[in-house]
Parts: C-alpha cells; structure tokens; sequence
C-alpha cells in the first residue's frame, strides 16, 4: 500500500467514525422565541408581590448582586439595581437574554421535556438550584410558574 492509498483509508474510516458519532447524539432542542416569552411573563406572574425593602428589584423580583452581572453579559453595559427598577423595558431584556440561556440549559438537563425544564427553570430562577424545589414555598412557586407557562404558551 502506498502513502495515498492509507491517506485515503485513514480519511475514510475517520470519516465513518465521526458521522457514526454524530448520529448517536440526541438532538438538541430548540428553544423557541415564544417559549423564552412565556417563561419570561410567567416569572413575572409568579413573583411573590414586591414590598418596600424586600431586597429585590423589577417585576421579576431580581437579587441585586445579579443584575450588574446579567446586565453586562447580556446588554455589555453595567446597570445599578436602581437603574434596572427604573428601566423596565431594559429590565425585560436583560431577563430574556438569562431566561433563554437558562431554558436551553434545563431542556438539555431535563431530557427535552419542556415541563421539567420549565420546572427546573423556575426553581432556579427562585433558588439558584434547578432541583431544589421539591417541598414546601419553593415547590408551590415552581408550579405556579409552570401553569402561568402553559397558559402563556401558543398552543403546538
């Protein structure tokens, strides 16, 4: 056999193993406009209501140390939770951009069940722990959210 000839066997069984490889990885879902907008409005919904001096910011009802963090991923601008109360179209961008990087990571987490991920989803967003929300107040909110979703959500 001559150097082409293993060049070109090489290339050949490189290529079976990668397309091989390829096709035994589960499809990633796609996390759709719609379902970032629904998840978004049913945060909103589920947020306990705010009170003077609760600590947390906008209808979303943000920690401060989060939002001059999510404020320059997503905007590249740094924001004072002041600013991010004042500002509520702001304040719904820069929810969206964490709440769609969010629900791409919960699909994946979850299998691609939108449910779970929605739950996992929700109990993060209350927590900071995607499973966390097993008993109790934290339980209740993330099924909150999941029913405010699925009212929000377009019908497939």
């Amino acid at each position: 056999m001559n150097f082409k000839s293993i060049a070109k066997t090489n290339l050949l069984f490189g290529s079976l193993i990668i397309s091989l490889g390829l096709q035994t990885l589960p499809a990633a879902a796609a996390v759709t406009d719609a379902q970032v907008s629904a998840l978004v409005e049913a945060l909103r919904q589920a947020a306990p209501p705010q009170t003077a001096n609760d600590g947390m910011y906008s209808k979303w009802q943000v920690l401060p140390g989060n939002i001059s963090r999510w404020a320059k991923f997503c905007t590249k601008q740094d924001l004072t939770p002041q600013q991010f109360e004042a500002d509520a179209t702001k304040a719904k961008t820069i929810v969206t951009c964490i709440v769609r990087d969010l629900l791409r990571d919960e699909y994946k987490a979850s299998g691609n069940n939108e449910t779970a991920a929605i739950r996992r989803a929700a109990c993060w967003w209350m927590t900071g722990e995607s499973a966390a929300c097993k008993s109790g107040a934290t339980a209740t909110y993330a099924n909150k959210v999941v029913s405010v979703y699925q009212q929000q959500r377009p019908k497939k």
